[in-house]
């Protein structure tokens, strides 16, 4: 074997060394960050639940009452996904439901829907999203107060007819330029409230023998 030829062996043996212990240590990486930024993530998520219900409207552990919600086309859902009973002295004051706006400007935009028994909102939250800095940012609770035009809400407050934006003839407010977000929120929460309704049974049932 010639000398160029072994060099050219050795040369390869080495970067696949190099390649198998650069996966490990990746690996590794991930599975100790993973934990964390997952637990980061709920922390975030625990937050804007809090949020979405009224002060002192709950008393319950919002994580430990999680359930599980099917997927469903009227939530935006593809895979199962969670809701969160909000219990008062046993008594259930409002289901906080997870939802996807599948068509915002720059794909899914993930959303809290909190809504009481009667079928009222207590509050939208929007959990993630890709939509145009400076543009989609203002359906962040963080940067804009436009989503807390939902609270108070319902099926039949706006009627159905009027749950769109202004442009379209609706009654909720959008920023000149920029549309299609919240076209897709005000869509995506009134879909929430039309699955609350016709699952609203079913739902509160299953809160009610949590509370027992």
């Amino acid at each position: 074997m010639s000398e160029y030829v072994r060099n050219i062996k050795l040369t390869a043996l080495a970067l696949f060394g190099f390649s198998i212990v650069g996966a490990f240590l990746l690996a590794g990486t991930n599975d100790l960050t993973w934990p964390a930024i997952e637990k980061s993530e709920r922390d975030a998520k625990i937050k804007l639940i809090a949020q979405v219900l009224p002060a002192g409207s709950y008393d319950n552990d919002l994580v430990k009452s999680t359930r599980v919600l099917p997927a469903d086309p009227l939530l935006g859902l593809r895979k199962p996904a969670e809701y969160y009973p909000a219990e008062l002295a046993g008594k259930t004051t409002a289901v906080v439901l997870e939802a996807i706006a599948p068509d915002g400007y720059a794909g899914e935009i993930k959303l809290l829907v909190g809504i009481r028994p009667d079928g009222q909102l207590t509050g939208v939250r929007v959990t993630s999203h890709n939509e145009t800095p400076g543009l989609g940012d203002y359906i962040d609770i963080a940067k804009s107060r436009w989503i807390l035009q939902f609270n108070g809400k319902s099926l039949i407050n706006p009627q159905p007819d009027d749950w769109k934006v202004k442009k379209d003839g609706g009654k909720f407010d959008y920023m000149t330029g920029a549309t299609i977000s919240p076209r897709a929120v005000v869509k995506a929460v009134k879909n929430a409230l039309s699955y609350f309704a016709q699952h609203k049974a079913e739902l509160l049932a299953q809160e009610v023998n949590h509370g027992k």
